[in-house]
């Protein structure tokens, strides 16, 4: 179960912070940019250290292309523009989905030109087709706040020759991080239930925690799916697409299996469909799924668009 949502947003933002602040620092002592180069081109064997190890230092960008794509002719150059632009606030990585048909299957890309990002680890997925420029900046201005809120990400190079910064001060310990440690590392072994009280008491103390808010959401969304049968639940969901609960059930299937667009869309159908008491208990599961991934996600902000649209 340990998949694309379930342990990623506790443990990898903690790791990512560390690490974007140990790039930093480096930056600082070489004067150097801690994104490195702003427009590459990846392809399979390179994958692993070009877009996910450098996604711990600097949002990554990627462009699914191919040279007999005209839209990509028309994407591909503003991207590279805008990559040189934001001068390391993100970086651009360049697929060409012909010579690597593996990672274009990965992301499930449907058509190009596709353009994902990778933030610590996470892929979040961006926009299909060439848009015009100004809502890219809208989406690209997004995802620097996303990488920056969220995983503490900041990708701007550091000035060479800046007085005073040769070290990059360590973060001071917050009052719950040893909690919230012992909680992610209970939800690493799969111990669910002391997950749940770890986060609980750190919650107790301190209601807007966000880091205890996203781990308790996870810690409660596997404890739900850890004894389902998944075959039988999506057969259920299938036969019945009117049953509330069934389709619950299916879409907190859906997001642990990283499916995180389908189980919202799931949801905001099941509230479209009925009322009462069934309507209420999908809008609340919903409202529990964007705890999971985390509110500034664009795919929460389009599905919380889309739940008012339902609902009103």
């Amino acid at each position: 179960m340990s998949g694309v949502v379930d342990l990623a947003a506790v443990k990898a933002a903690g790791e990512a912070k560390q690490k974007a602040e140990q790039a930093r620092a480096q930056a600082a002592r070489t004067g150097a940019p801690a994104a490195g180069p702003l427009v590459l081109d990846v392809n399979e064997a390179d994958f692993q250290s070009e877009v996910l190890q450098r996604s711990t230092e600097v949002p990554v960008v990627i462009d699914f292309w191919a040279e007999w794509c005209q839209p990509c002719k028309q994407l591909g150059p503003v991207l590279e523009r805008l990559a040189e632009e934001y001068a390391g606030r993100f970086v651009l990585a360049k697929i060409d989905v012909d010579a690597n048909q593996m990672l274009f299957q990965q992301f499930g890309v449907q058509g190009i030109p596709a353009v994902f990002a990778v933030v610590a680890g996470q892929p979040i997925p961006l926009f299909q087709g060439a848009v015009p420029e100004a809502q890219l900046r809208q989406v690209l201005d997004q995802l620097i706040q996303v990488a920056k809120q969220q995983f503490g990400i900041e990708g701007a190079p550091v000035a060479p020759g800046a007085e005073g910064e040769a070290e990059a001060p360590a973060r001071p310990a917050g009052p719950y991080d040893t909690a919230l440690d012992a909680a992610a590392a209970a939800l690493d072994a799969g111990d669910l239930g002391g997950a749940v009280r770890a986060y609980e008491n750190v919650l107790a103390d301190d209601p807007a925690n966000e880091e205890a808010r996203r781990g308790l959401a996870q810690a409660e969304l596997l404890r739900r799916v850890q004894d389902m049968d998944p075959q039988q639940v999506r057969k259920a969901a299938a036969d019945a697409p009117g049953d509330a609960q069934a389709q619950i059930a299916a879409a907190d299937l859906d997001l642990v299996g990283g499916h995180v667009e389908d189980a919202f869309g799931r949801l905001v159908d099941t509230v479209r469909r009925t009322a009462g008491e069934d309507r209420n208990a999908a809008r609340v599961r919903l409202l529990e799924l964007f705890e999971v991934i985390g509110p500034d996600d664009p795919r929460v902000v389009a599905a919380r668009t889309a739940l008012s649209r339902a609902l009103f």
